[in-house]
């Protein structure tokens, strides 16, 4: 009969020991706890340190986990104190506390957690969630209000968010907002109160799925209806969101990024000159560009190649953006193609990624786990080195499908997906996270300089 994890901990010699022998932190052995399992690849040095065998170290069943409350055939009144419901597309229905703004039409989308601990107000106005409800599986969300600063793009792409705690009151001297008010004034719902656990680890071992979060001004839940609604919705793959969420005229971007409360850098009039494409670009990436030294003009998604290059750039810049990179590629492909026949350099990044791939004669396939939050690893092939990346995107590029003369250059240590590529025969290269950060960590900034490089003539 198998040992409990704490015997096995135990007869190691206690926590501290068991890590030394099998090679792993204290962390580690606290998540056997919280399992009540150990992994089978630290059996080896189990048997080796001790005079156990292998039927005592198979694994225990693990305890069921707490069933998600499941709405009845019919309409039935909230649960006392529930102002809210998330209603997933199975049939699961997760009660909870409204707030932001009562639920409209829009509030229907794909859950989909994120890991960030911090950056809820960029994470939320980042447009490559647009058409998803984001759960936060950091549980204070509020704690440092809002602030227009920290604005990824005018408007809020997402179409709802789900936390754990109640939001907390602000505190923090760039506060200008609280985060309720914040999504009031921007007609967003939310709901609190939720075993956001719970709902990770069903997105997690069940993949993506449709939610709506009913947030209703009079109360009233129809849940049969709402599930219909929830099983009948299309889902992301084969949608283009890109064109929801572009702007629709050029215009250019002159902020570079804050640096200790300085006032941001401006582009020199001299610098290279980018076409930032807009398939829904984040502020910061553009800050980043002028930070590295570039003159910016940003343009539509549906912007052609003769619409591009009439800009004269010296380079152009594929941005991130929401939906399947298939279905925008109808109309973003054919430009990136031309934009490449005439020798520009190319940068892309995340949804630019997967559409310069798509150019070069690669494909595309939705992950069964998509990637978002900012502590992501990502391994530079050609260097050897791990970046700790800020990502969000649930479509990832085949590595299989990349014609001979496109190299991988990046990979997820996370599960081996594709992170990055460079053409042997264009000047262009892209990655699937997010290198300006924001929110997230900094190890990446190094690409823009690539790119500046690029368009000065240098080898990628």
């Amino acid at each position: 009969m198998p040992m409990t994890v704490e015997a096995i901990i135990e007869r190691l010699g206690g926590t501290e020991q068991a890590a030394r022998l099998t090679g792993v932190g204290t962390e580690a052995i606290r998540k056997w706890r919280q399992a009540r399992a150990v992994p089978p690849k630290h059996w080896t040095a189990i048997l080796q340190a001790t005079d156990l065998v292998v039927s005592d170290l198979s694994l225990s069943p693990k305890p069921a986990e707490p069933a998600m409350p499941s709405a009845s055939s019919h309409p039935h009144p909230a649960p006392a104190g529930a102002t809210a419901a998330l209603v997933l597309a199975d049939g699961s229905v997760m009660w909870g506390r409204g707030f932001g703004a009562h639920s409209q039409a829009q509030s229907i989308g794909e859950i989909c957690f994120s890991t960030g601990m911090t950056g809820y107000q960029e994470t939320l106005t980042d447009a490559s969630f647009a058409g998803q409800i984001i759960t936060f599986t950091f549980p204070h969300i509020g704690n440092v209000g809002t602030t227009p600063e920290d604005e990824e793009a005018i408007n809020i792409a997402a179409r709802g968010l789900v936390v754990k705690e109640d939001l907390t009151e602000p505190s923090n001297w760039r506060s200008t907002q609280p985060l309720d008010a914040w999504l009031k004034s921007r007609r967003i719902p939310g709901i609190c109160g939720v075993d956001t656990r719970a709902l990770t680890r069903r997105i997690r071992d069940n993949g993506p799925q449709t939610a709506i979060l009913a947030y209703p001004a009079d109360g009233g839940f129809d849940i049969p209806a709402l599930q219909q609604i929830a099983r009948s919705w299309p889902g992301l793959e084969g949608m283009d969101l890109a064109l929801e969420v572009s702007c629709t005229q050029s215009y250019a971007w002159t902020e570079g990024t804050w640096a200790d409360g300085a006032q941001p850098k401006r582009p020199d009039t001299t610098a290279k000159h980018v076409v930032a494409v807009d398939y829904g670009a984040k502020r910061n990436i553009l800050r980043c560009l002028v930070q590295a030294g570039c003159r910016v003009t940003v343009v539509p998604a549906n912007a052609t190649a003769e619409d591009i290059l009439a800009h004269a750039p010296d380079g152009v810049f594929l941005s991130n953006g929401p939906g399947d990179p298939a279905a925008t590629a109808g109309y973003a492909v054919p430009a990136i193609r031309g934009v490449l026949e005439a020798g520009k350099p190319v940068f892309g990044i995340c949804l630019g990624h997967q559409l310069l791939a798509l150019a070069l004669g690669a494909s595309t396939y939705k992950l069964v786990q998509g990637h978002r939050g900012a502590n992501q690893p990502v391994k530079d092939l050609a260097t050897g080195k791990v970046e700790i990346t800020s990502q969000n995107h649930g479509f990832a590029v085949d590595d299989k499908s990349l014609p001979a003369d496109v190299r991988i250059t990046h990979v997820s240590l996370f599960d081996g997906s594709n992170e990055g590529i460079a053409s042997d025969r264009w000047p262009a290269f892209s990655v699937q996270y997010h290198p300006e950060a924001s929110p997230g960590p900094s190890d990446s900034f190094h690409l823009f300089e690539r790119f500046v490089g690029l368009m000065n003539g240098k080898a990628i």
